[in-house]
């Protein structure tokens, strides 16, 4: 490691860290000392010793120094100014690296690359020992970790609250095909990003029972934990702004049992800490069984009341008085996982605050705010009253009485109408009572908001049409978007670079500048150097497929990438399906003139979802199938990367000549893959569906791939009576494929492995997978035809990119603060 050696010896990693006040020579020095300091106290290594890793932490460290004096400078601003605050709640922050980050917001990336390249080393060998942050799993995730970027980007007095989870989701791993759920131990190393407040923590109670007073409600709990704050800076761009995500911990009340101990009971001893501690260790614990549900309610309700905690004594210590709360606090609920923050905010405010609950509903009602994710009704959490009697009997009381005051007013408003009120009821009584999330957080909400238009249009005419009708103006849509920086700016420099050059302004703050490079769409130098941007990009992939999985794929092929959750709505397994054909096809004709291809899949699978699993398992073994066959002389790939994840994403996205963007029409809410893939220059294979609308109407329906039934066309057929066997019997190649998979083509060791996707399929397919199969391939004859004539394809590259201008989370946050939130943007 002498080149890092070097390096630290130098004191050239960052020569404008410090203000602009400070000239370049001190700046360089403070930071090499504040370098060299950190690498010596904190890692514990000499420089002569360092290893990548410990120049990462050191040097992360190090410009951590920076931004926590914007961090309290920004705090201070929020205080003083006594403005609104946003208060993002989200089960998952899906955030990535932070170093690259870092450093762009610092304006030090190029000076760090240039420098790493002095000393003899890759500023990549750096910034890829650093771990993901295991703190989400997929879009919904990512889409919070791209609001906190926006949200210090436009100066937004903000938090982020969540879980600081010990593991994670789960890290994937692939043996014989099958997924493999091991623990993802992020934090095995520590987390140089965030700050321990080890003076911040709130009671966390669960259990026990409800008592009436002097008539007024005294919780006696039987089980108190503590939430502890962590705090993580992020970033704003072309500002000092920052915000904050403030996460939480479990831990015990007493984390030693030291009677048990002394008796020598060692296992008693620490099963209050392990309990504790086991509500932040998982991510989504497996909810298939009643002690998972147990621990999924624990999880939720944890991070809601430690949340909700802080931000009211946040505002009593600035402003002493509970009166203008909701003048001084929006709180935005992302997706149902934070919807026990309805009960448990009216719980403080009335229980420990002495609110009536007339004032406490005036302020909760005008605080809180709900987005949909979804609109699929299995798909939106309930939660059994028995699980909420007996771990929050308090807030099971408090929304009963929430429900019995709406259903009265809803009576007035349509006396008579028993269906309706059974239908919007908090409580669903068909079976197994169940307390409805959505309900409950659409009837406490100033707004409710989807996030595409279709969505939000289907979500007031289907799934929440009576609230609709009894709130009409409550409802509203805001179309999700990505941040610019991450996903162009620094995860696909070479196109960044390209993007410069032709764009006057500040595209990365201001996204809707790259309209400009519509004019260079028929330019065919352009054309040029943007081929050898994504040729340069696909080597790099190429190179990590080899390297991770031993396949090797030809760069000079059109790289084919569906990456996102494993999910039957998302259809990854159509995608497998016209692999399938196009194999049969080239099978039957090998000499013809094939479009070489490499068809790339990624994402997890719940651990519970076996179906998910099986389709994982099922695009390895026709990977192995086609990736072995002479017959095909390499011009067609298959490959899963598995352990999907943002920094693998970070390579996956600049490239992608095609997104597959293929949910049934009308199931996925929005989508930020799309936007993401778009982004950075790749055409777009998709239903009208979600985001991908828009996306149409931004880069034009000539640059976009669009197939398949669209929403009124699948509603349609399903009231008609959907029957998939006609649709096989009716399809002479759909019939080959789905008797290749049946018959064991793929699995000979097992002939009978795939026969559920089969029955599935033919029986009910739910999602309309074999009403599209036709349309599907067709549409990829298609984009082989197009991608053949270079200058017609790279001219849409370049339509798609400029058109991408209205997807910047910039634009999304800004739309919050305007319509729902009320918060002026700096």
């Amino acid at each position: 490691m002498k080149n890092f050696a070097r390096f630290a010896n130098r004191g050239v990693l960052m020569n404008k860290i410090g203000s602009e006040s400070v000239d370049q020579a001190t700046a360089s020095e403070q930071y090499q000392a504040s370098v060299e300091r950190h690498l010596s106290n904190d890692v514990g290594v000499s420089a002569e010793n360092a290893r990548a890793a410990e120049w990462q932490r050191a040097a992360s460290m190090a410009a951590r120094d920076k931004l926590a004096e914007r961090w309290v400078k920004t705090q201070q601003e929020d205080t003083n100014n006594q403005e609104r605050r946003a208060y993002y709640l989200s089960a998952e922050f899906l955030i990535g690296r932070a170093m690259s980050n870092a450093l762009a917001a610092l304006n030090l990336d190029k000076d760090f690359a240039t420098e790493m390249k002095k000393v003899g080393a890759e500023a990549a060998d750096v910034l890829e020992s650093e771990p993901d942050a295991a703190l989400g799993n997929g879009g919904l995730g990512r889409l919070a970790a791209c609001f906190l970027d926006s949200l210090a980007t436009l100066g937004v007095p903000s938090f982020g609250y969540g879980i600081r989870y010990e593991f994670g989701m789960f890290s994937q791993r692939i043996v014989d095909g099958k997924q493999i759920e091991t623990p993802d131990n992020w934090l095995a190393f520590g987390n140089p990003w965030e700050f321990p407040r080890r003076d911040v923590f709130y009671p966390v109670q669960y259990g026990g029972w409800v008592d009436y007073v002097n008539g007024r409600p005294v919780w006696t709990p039987s089980e108190r934990i503590l939430a502890r704050a962590y705090d993580m800076v992020i970033p704003g761009h072309s500002t000092e702004r920052v915000t904050t995500l403030r996460l939480w911990k479990a831990s015990a009340l007493e984390e030693l049992d030291l009677a048990a101990h002394t008796r020598g009971d060692y296992f008693r001893a620490a099963e209050a800490r392990s309990k504790a501690e086991n509500v932040s260790w998982v991510l989504y614990p497996d909810d298939s069984t009643p002690q998972g549900r147990e621990l999924r309610l624990r999880q939720e309700y944890f991070f809601v009341t430690a949340s909700l905690q802080d931000i009211v004594a946040r505002h009593l210590r600035e402003f002493g008085t509970l009166d203008n709360l909701h003048e001084k606090v929006a709180i935005q609920l992302n997706d149902t996982h934070p919807a026990l923050s309805v009960p448990e905010l009216m719980r403080l405010l009335m229980d420990d605050h002495g609110l009536t609950w007339e004032a406490a509903w005036y302020q909760v009602s005008r605080i809180i705010s709900y987005t949909n994710h979804t609109l699929m009704p299995e798909a939106i959490e309930t939660w059994p009253v028995g699980i909420m009697q007996y771990l929050l009997p308090r807030h099971l009381d408090i929304v009963y009485e929430i429900n019995r005051r709406f259903l009265a007013e809803v009576e007035r408003k349509f006396p008579g109408d028993k269906a309706l009120l059974s239908r919007v009821s908090l409580i669903a009584e068909d079976g197994e009572k169940r307390v409805r999330m959505g309900n409950l957080s659409i009837v406490a909400s100033t707004k409710v908001n989807g996030v595409a238009k279709l969505h939000s249009d289907l979500m007031v005419q289907t799934i929440f049409s009576d609230f609709a009708k009894i709130f009409p103006d409550r409802f509203t849509n805001v179309t999700n978007g990505v941040t610019p920086r991450r996903w162009l700016s620094q995860c696909n420099p070479g196109l960044a670079k390209l993007v410069d050059k032709k764009v006057k302004g500040n595209w990365r703050v201001e996204l809707d500048k790259l309209s400009q490079l519509g004019k260079s769409a028929e330019d065919k130098a352009f054309h040029a150097d943007l081929t050898k941007v994504k040729t340069a990009n696909k080597e790099r992939l190429a190179a990590y497929i080899k390297r991770e999985l031993g396949i090797t794929v030809d760069p000079n092929a059109l790289f084919d990438i569906q990456v996102k959750r494993i999910h039957e709505y998302k259809r990854q397994l159509l995608n497998v399906l016209h692999v399938i054909q196009r194999y049969r096809e080239m099978i039957a004709n090998p000499e013809a003139d094939w479009q070489p291809r490499v068809h790339i899949f990624a994402g997890k699978a719940a651990s519970a979802y076996k179906m998910a699993k099986l389709i994982i398992r099922l695009i390895h073994d026709v990977a192995r199938t086609v990736n072995n066959d002479p017959r095909l002389k390499d011009r067609l790939k298959v490959v899963f990367i598995p352990d999907y994840r943002v920094s693998v994403a970070e390579k996956i996205f600049p490239a992608a000549d095609v997104s597959e963007q293929i949910s049934t029409a009308g199931t996925e809410a929005s989508g930020t893959g799309n936007m993401k893939f778009a982004l950075n220059g790749a055409l777009t294979v998709g239903t009208w569906d979600g985001a991908n609308i828009e996306i149409a109407e931004n880069v034009g329906l000539d640059n976009i791939f669009v197939f398949g039934l669209r929403t009124e066309e699948v509603e349609k057929l399903s009231q008609e009576g959907y029957n998939p066997r006609a649709w096989y019997e009716g399809n002479a190649d759909l019939k080959a494929v789905l008797d290749m998979i049946g018959n064991g083509y793929f699995a000979p060791e097992e002939p009978t492995r795939y026969q559920p996707i089969v029955d599935t399929l033919l029986t009910r397919d739910q999602y309309f997978l074999l009403a599209d199969f036709a349309a599907y391939v067709e549409t990829h004859r298609q984009v082989d035809v197009a991608y053949r004539d270079r200058e017609q394809w790279l001219t849409k590259v370049v339509r798609n990119i400029a058109g991408m201008g209205m997807f910047s989370s910039d634009r999304t946050i800004g739309e919050y603060c305007q319509r729902i939130w009320k918060i002026k943007t700096k």
